[in-house]
């Protein structure tokens, strides 16, 4: 898959490609299911499969600090693109100047012009440009004048559920990673590179891999069993920490702290998924440090017989 960053580095299309648009936050299974589609049309026509996303997120933009929680940085997206069958990854940025185009201006420059589309895979309820006058029926009728065709994404369902980036963000707010779960096609997971701490956490007792969130909102916030890949191919148990650690005066930076069971290995700098299995409870501020490492010890206790149960289950 070839990742282009921005449209200055956009060679035209010399024969056309399929193309969809859209944040694709979480590349859930309703994101699979559009790109599914994508490639079939271009297996068909034999032309490139292009996907089109946003950098920063258009509500992200507009919101700023006050933006939907997002489910995944814009790395992790590109590697979740990188297992699908797609030939280009076009990342535009967001800006003030994108914001203003013109729809016809954005369907004449970028869509025809820039990647000579023909055709386009897009929901029913897509708008865009400048106070979002473009539409479905826009780019229909602009396709009938330029030769190429637009289909309707459609609508991908599970257990009689929408399946939306929006329907994610809910269930892992109420900590729900089993329904969460169900609608991403694979486990809620947080990817980044292992950053030095306070050593706060070693202090008591229990070390942490510690993870820069770099965002103010995040998707869950709590204690959770989890495990941690990316590590000479192992699959680490463990339990972690999403939140601000009100205990130490707190932060408005969210930080992801891992603590490993029966490992003990130096793995700054490495780059590391952890995978989110159960809520232990929320996030809360203890009266001392001993307070602090008493909770822990019960969480890891909770967590450590969560894991053996699921042992025995799968056995």
């Amino acid at each position: 898959m070839r990742v282009i960053r921005g449209l200055a580095h956009l060679e035209p299309f010399k024969n056309g490609c399929v193309l969809t648009i859209g944040n694709f936050d979480g590349v859930h299974l309703g994101h699979r299911a559009v790109i599914k589609k994508l490639v079939a049309r271009g297996a068909a026509l034999g032309l490139p499969v292009v996907i089109m996303i946003f950098e920063p997120q258009p509500l992200e933009y507009f919101l700023k600090d006050n933006e939907p929680p997002r489910l995944m940085r814009l790395r992790e997206k590109v590697l979740q693109f990188a297992t699908l069958p797609i030939d280009d990854l076009l990342i535009v940025r967001f800006n003030r100047h994108f914001a203003d185009y013109d729809a016809e201006q954005f369907i004449d420059d970028i869509l025809i012009k820039k990647l000579n589309i023909k055709h386009l895979v897009i929901g029913d309820d897509f708008h865009f440009g400048k106070a979002r006058r473009g539409n479905f029926a826009l780019l229909k009728e602009k396709g009938r004048l330029h030769g190429f065709s637009v289909e309707d994404t459609g609508s991908y369902q599970s257990a009689g559920l929408r399946v939306s980036s929006t329907l994610i963000r809910d269930a892992l707010a109420a900590g729900d990673l089993i329904q969460a779960e169900r609608l991403l096609g694979r486990c809620y997971s947080v990817c980044g590179r292992v950053a030095h701490g306070d050593k706060r956490g070693r202090a008591i007792g229990y070390p942490t891999a510690n993870i820069k969130m770099f965002r103010k909102n995040t998707p869950v916030t709590g204690v959770f069993a989890v495990t941690m890949t990316g590590i000479d191919g192992l699959e680490i148990q463990g339990i972690a920490n999403v939140g601000t650690r009100p205990t130490f005066a707190g932060s408005s930076k969210v930080i992801l702290e891992t603590h490993l069971f029966d490992f003990n290995k130096e793995i700054y700098g490495r780059y590391v998924e952890v995978h989110f299995k159960q809520k232990i409870r929320d996030e809360i501020r203890f009266q001392s440090a001993e307070d602090l490492k008493a909770q822990i010890a019960q969480d890891v206790a909770e967590t450590r017989k969560i894991f053996a149960e699921h042992t025995e289950v799968t056995q």
